[in-house]
């Protein structure tokens, strides 16, 4: 047997209310941040891809670096929109252990002058 809650209590998306329509609105701009941090993402694995064996050791570093940081970022959003879970996302985009293995860490920056 189940048991439902009266329809006076339970939340209705089908009226138009200030709260359903910011809600909406809301929702909209998580599924757009996830897209553009997904594109990103895409773009920082192409970069590691495209890397040869001529390409100098710091350069590597910088790139995992920032791929690391750019999915640092990707991840928090996808907790943001509810997915606790991303070994998908990796599956997905193909993040390699490099990267994961890099994730969260705070790097010294340098001081100028």
């Amino acid at each position: 047997m189940t048991v439902r809650p009266p329809q006076a209590l339970a939340p209705s998306f089908t009226r138009d209310s200030g709260l359903n329509l910011l809600e909406y609105e809301l929702m909209s701009e998580r599924a757009d941040a996830l897209g553009r941090h997904g594109l990103k993402v895409e773009r920082a694995i192409a970069a590691l891809a495209a890397l040869d064996e001529a390409t100098p050791a710091e350069r590597r570093e910088a790139l995992l670096n920032e791929a690391a940081d750019i999915v640092w970022a990707f991840f928090i959003q996808r907790e943001i929109c509810g997915l606790r879970s991303n070994r998908d996302a990796i599956q997905r985009y193909g993040i390699p252990r490099e990267v994961i293995a890099r994730l969260g860490i705070v790097r010294p920056t340098t001081k100028a002058g």
